[in-house]
């Protein structure tokens, strides 16, 4: 690890000349280059220098020991120092795993209803509301792109682009089939019911990056639909765009302009796309968008929001909270923590097997 630093931080040296440059400063693109650079690199030099002093502390510490009159004192200093530097040494450990790419990167969240019928669609929209409150506490911004709302205020499908620094990082462990034990409130006996929703989370694609064929494209105009008759649009502002190769379908209709709905709707197709050609490109990745999200069945579950009991369960690391009114407000950090913790924890082990 340490030769790998120190090749870390002779790159940082690098950066930082170059950022004194003056024909580096007269290039924007590449100044903002090094510029982001500079600043991924600075927290692993501090640590690792950091850890360097230390390290340089427990040879001093060790020398010191032959000596009778300094010999408990450099024994306790050396104790010291040693178990700082295995703490320091894991914490530059994590620090040097390979990230995603996509981190960085805004959100393209879609939740749909699954089994459960009127009841699956309430808590599509519960859900919805959930990751609106928790953009609110991050204080990020969103926009709803696509909705297909049922009679009673649930939601069949529900597409919100999330906008907000490595949104992509903390929102990415959401995807699966979400789990919900209540009574309904269309249910007049009382009793529990179980259903699900299915929760997909997709790093934004840059539209212009994306290599999106016109003629690939069917695109429809229809006039947008509203609650109450006063509010249906006179115009045909709204937008249906099929994407012939793959057969997937966007429609948007939330916008006044025919041209912002068009945006939105090149925005989640541009998304779906760079997905699906990342999820090919890496056996890593899921292979397909139904392996991401699951079924859609009750049984397929990552996380189970049981009502009665007030507890909600990520059933993937075992973790529970009974903070069932917080998490539903967007109170979901303490889950988002819990399972970056656990992956970094995997790939450590990776790392030492």
């Amino acid at each position: 690890m340490i030769s790998r630093l120190q090749e870390v931080e002779t790159h940082f040296l690098e950066v930082e000349k170059a950022l004194s440059d003056p024909n580096v400063s007269s290039d924007p693109s590449e100044l903002q280059r090094l510029g982001k650079l500079h600043s991924e690199l600075s927290p692993i030099i501090e640590a690792y220098r950091t850890l360097r002093d230390t390290m340089q502390g427990i040879a001093d510490a060790e020398a010191m020991l032959a000596d009778p009159e300094l010999h408990d004192m450099a024994q306790e200093e050396l104790n010291e120092l040693r178990s700082r530097v295995d703490d320091q040494q894991k914490h530059l450990t994590l620090m040097l795993l390979p990230t995603d790419p996509n981190d960085d990167k805004n959100v393209i969240l879609e939740i749909r209803a699954g089994t459960g019928g009127e009841e699956a669609a309430l808590f599509a929209g519960d859900l919805l509301r959930m990751y609106m409150r928790y953009a609110d506490r991050r204080h990020w911004k969103y926009d709803l792109l696509s909705v297909d709302e049922t009679g009673i205020g649930g939601y069949k499908e529900a597409v919100l682009n999330i906008q907000g620094q490595a949104a992509y990082s903390q929102l990415k462990f959401e995807s699966g089939t979400h789990r919900v034990q209540r009574v309904p409130a269309t249910e007049t006996s009382g009793r529990i019911h179980t259903s699900a929703a299915t929760v997909a989370v997709l790093p934004e694609a840059d539209v212009v990056s994306v290599d999106i064929k016109q003629e690939d494209l069917h695109i429809e105009t229809y006039r947008s639909s509203g609650a109450g008759g006063q509010n249906v649009q006179k115009n045909e502002t709204a937008i249906r765009i099929t994407h012939r190769p793959t057969g997937m379908v966007v429609t948007c209709q939330d916008e006044r302009s025919q041209g912002q709905n068009k945006l939105k709707a090149m925005i989640i197709i541009a998304s779906r796309l760079q997905e699906q050609a990342e999820a090919a490109a890496s056996a890593d990745r899921t292979a397909d968008r139904k392996s991401q999200i699951g079924s859609g069945d009750r049984s397929d579950k990552i996380r189970t929001y049981n009502y009665p009991q007030g507890r909600i369960t990520d059933h993937r690391i075992g973790f529970s909270s009974y903070n069932l009114a917080g998490v539903m407000d967007g109170d979901i950090q303490e889950f988002i923590d819990a399972l970056i913790a656990d992956d970094q924890a995997k790939k450590l082990q990776s790392t030492e097997d």
